[in-house]
């Protein structure tokens, strides 16, 4: 049975940064805050609980604000329903009924993920991944591991794979010496963000970083042994235990799609679409950090403030905020510039490679189609556990398929394979199918 409807004057869905950020920017106005996530404890992936070592200071004071103003957390509940003014979450005990006021989107990114020979093999996996293995309390003391892909996500992997105890073979940047070059050149302009990548090269002290290199293969029978590089230099074979490969993050768009929000298509990813207050073309739902396109933490908290203080509604507060906004963004684009995806890593995956493997299609499978919904229809690619999350960026990345889930653009619930009984338990006195 469904617990009784939860109403907030504000709702935060996503307990990252920016979630955090906004819940307690939204409870220093008072009223009812909730915030809900899908994970055990607030932090998001960035943030996320490492068993051996805590989170960091930063994570610690954000989570115990939002502690210490009474906000109510909903922990390990995913969002599978939503309407404008209400949303049916799935938690250990059920069907959570939530109704909102004002709703602030802050649900983050996933990592991109692209097909190439072996990427399938046990021993490989994503960069974000790996690192979140490692936090869980994944076994590394002594594997040889290779740090591979673009962008600063892998200086972090590797440094908190090193700390828990992995040799750290090397890490191979795809991105060329000359846009490194200019990369380094403005870093300066923000301090904060210099002294984090200083801090994180003297902890990978001793661990080569190789740029212009991509994976093209990985090998091995049953379990990864060998991982072939194309450098500078032509091909070379290296051996490791593990391969952490990752090409950046995705925006989580799906729920704010279901709720209706105009999504930005401008670039590959779709993110939601939103103003300078960070208003997004539904009445009273608000977006902040990832979902409005990769930014870093620092972006995301205080775009999550901005969110927060709009949704409670104290303008005067937002707007103050909104200088460090467009400096945290123009940061942002510095670092889309810098670790731009070509075609070294488009051209990977041949017509035998697994792109799909929640359903097991290969690439050559979904050659000819044009439309994400009759290659889904033809090939049942994305038809899987994860809802085509992981597969359909990819298609998208490599420029086979729509990054729109079908023709029309839209986004069918539920959001998440979700239990019957959280369904019936959507259905009310006054209900019209399974929305109220």
């Amino acid at each position: 049975m469904a617990e009784p409807v939860r109403e907030y004057d504000v709702l935060v869905v996503g307990a990252g940064p920016a979630g955090l950020a906004a819940a307690r920017a939204a409870g220093a106005r008072g009223g009812r805050v909730g915030l809900v996530d899908a994970q055990p404890r607030a932090g998001g992936q960035v943030w996320r609980h490492d068993i051996g070592h805590g989170v960091p200071a930063r994570a610690r004071r954000a989570i115990a604000a939002v502690a210490g103003q009474g906000i109510e957390f909903l922990a390990q509940a995913e969002i599978a329903l939503a309407q404008p003014g209400w949303l049916l979450a799935e938690g250990p005990a059920g069907a959570l009924e939530l109704r909102y006021r004002s709703l602030v989107l802050a649900t983050g990114a996933r990592e991109l993920l692209l097909p190439f020979p072996g990427w399938t093999l046990p021993g490989v996996t994503g960069a974000g991944g790996a690192q979140a293995l490692a936090k869980q309390g994944w076994p590394l003391a002594g594997k040889r591991v290779l740090v591979a892909g673009s962008g600063p996500l892998l200086l972090a992997s590797a440094a908190t794979l090193r700390r828990h105890g992995a040799q750290v073979l090397g890490i191979h940047e795809l991105a060329g010496a000359a846009a490194l070059a200019r990369f380094a050149l403005r870093l300066p302009r923000w301090p904060g963000k210099a002294a984090q990548a200083l801090a994180l090269r003297a902890r990978l002290a001793g661990v080569g970083y190789h740029h212009d290199s991509v994976v093209v293969a990985a090998h091995g029978q049953t379990q990864l042994r060998e991982v072939e590089i194309e450098g500078p230099r032509g091909r070379r074979r290296i051996a490791c235990d593990q391969l952490a490969v990752g090409y950046g993050l995705v925006p989580n768009v799906e729920l704010a799609q279901l709720l209706g929000c105009r999504l930005d298509d401008t670039g590959t990813h779709p993110r939601v679409a939103v103003d300078a207050q960070l208003r997004s073309s539904v009445d009273n739902v608000f977006a902040a950090g990832e979902v409005l396109g990769i930014g870093g933490v620092g972006c995301a908290m205080v775009e999550g403030a901005i969110a927060g203080h709009m949704a409670a509604g104290d303008l005067d507060a937002a707007q103050a905020l909104l200088p460090r906004r467009r400096r945290a963004r123009a940061f942002a684009s510095l670092l889309q510039q810098t670790f731009a995806l070509d075609a070294r890593v488009h051209g990977l995956a041949r017509d035998d490679t697994l792109v799909c493997r929640c359903e097991d299609v290969p690439l050559g499978q979904l050659r000819g189609f044009s439309d994400a919904r009759e290659a889904k229809l033809a090939s049942r690619c994305g038809m899987g556990a994860c809802q085509g999350r992981i597969c359909g960026a990819a298609l998208a990345e490599l420029g086979l398929l729509d990054p729109r889930l079908s023709t029309d653009g839209g986004r069918r619930p539920p959001l998440f394979p979700v239990r019957l009984a959280t369904l019936a338990d959507s259905f009310t006195d006054d209900s019209q199918g399974i929305y109220p």
